[in-house]
């Protein structure tokens, strides 16, 4: 969903977008019904101009990549017109209840009838034993391809990267061998009772960007692991080293952890869950968002899907 708000102060509009977001889907009936004022109208073309684009879930290409937009304003001086854009995927996953005193709130779940039924079947991806991939073996991975990650894993996210370049800018060595390993990142969240690991989801790849050129050719990474698409500078530097980005699901870390069979913490345990992990995963699905020659799946898959949607021109007045 994207939330919009429009007028009153700046603050005031990053409110009004915060508010929109809490708003209830009802995109479809607005167009069932059509418009009936100008906030109304702008938000029905909004929403079909982002769709046009073709961006899809994950960014992969597809139909649907907002699934309504909200638009709250406020009245304003004519000389300053602040406007406050969120989206936010958070916004269709709220429950609303109320504390009367009666005692404690009983929930439905929601019914999986609502859900389209899913055939995606992982099991026939390419199966990658991590303790013995080779770069050559790396280089034979398409764009989109489904990996089964088996074998040990290391984990590594925003603080460890800004701990080990740190390290390799003062020429120490660091305190693990990342020679041909894969790094995920990731911040497992502490088991519970008889789990190996809590939830393990991915975070966005993008934040390690900046770290990426600098892990690949100073300590023998081979690739990486993570949420959302790769920047140009990432890409560059993948492309320049032969390595490879891969995509884990996103939104799902529970269900992610459940391919994580042993972890223990290798270094920087002061760093909580930002230490670095060895994971032993067990096939866990991945995708190859970029392989090693530089091609993204987050460039191709919107692109394929603008010229099957037909785009939409977005007129600037």
């Amino acid at each position: 969903m994207l939330g919009i708000g429009i007028g009153g102060t700046a603050e005031k509009a990053m409110l009004l977008a915060k508010e929109a977001l809490m708003e209830s889907i009802d995109m479809p009936q607005l167009i069932a019904r059509g418009p009936k004022n100008k906030i109304e109208e702008l938000r029905i073309e909004l929403w079909e101009k982002v769709n046009a684009l073709g961006i899809g879930a994950q960014g992969l290409g597809g139909l649907t990549t907002v699934l309504d937009v909200k638009i709250l304003d406020y009245p304003t001086h004519a000389a300053n017109l602040p406007v406050a854009m969120i989206p936010n995927c958070a916004a269709t996953r709220h429950a609303h209840f109320v504390l009367d005193g009666s005692g404690p709130v009983a929930l439905d779940p929601p019914s999986l009838d609502d859900w389209p039924k899913l055939t995606y079947d992982t099991s026939k991806g390419r199966r990658v034993n991590l303790d013995t991939v080779t770069r050559e073996e790396v280089a034979s991975w398409k764009p989109g391809e489904t990996i089964l990650l088996n074998g040990k894993l290391l984990t590594g996210r925003d603080a460890a990267h800004k701990r080990m370049t740190d390290m390799l800018n003062r020429g120490e060595k660091l305190p693990v061998d990342f020679t041909n390993r894969f790094i995920y990142y990731v911040g497992p969240v502490d088991p519970v009772r008889d789990e190996v690991v809590g939830p393990a989801g991915p975070t966005t790849a993008t934040r390690m960007d900046k770290f990426t050129r600098q892990m690949l050719e100073q300590t023998g990474l081979l690739g990486m692991v993570g949420k959302s698409e790769r920047g140009p500078t990432a890409i560059e530097a993948i492309k320049d080293n032969k390595a490879v980005y891969l995509m884990a699901v996103g939104g799902a870390a529970y269900l992610v952890s459940k391919a994580i069979k042993a972890s223990r913490v290798l270094a920087f345990e002061d760093l909580g869950m930002e230490a670095i992990y060895e994971f032993e995963v067990k096939d866990m699905p991945v995708t190859v968002a970029v392989d090693s020659k530089g091609t993204s799946v987050h460039q191709t898959g919107p692109k394929e899907w603008q010229a099957k949607i037909g785009k939409i021109p977005v007129v600037v007045a």
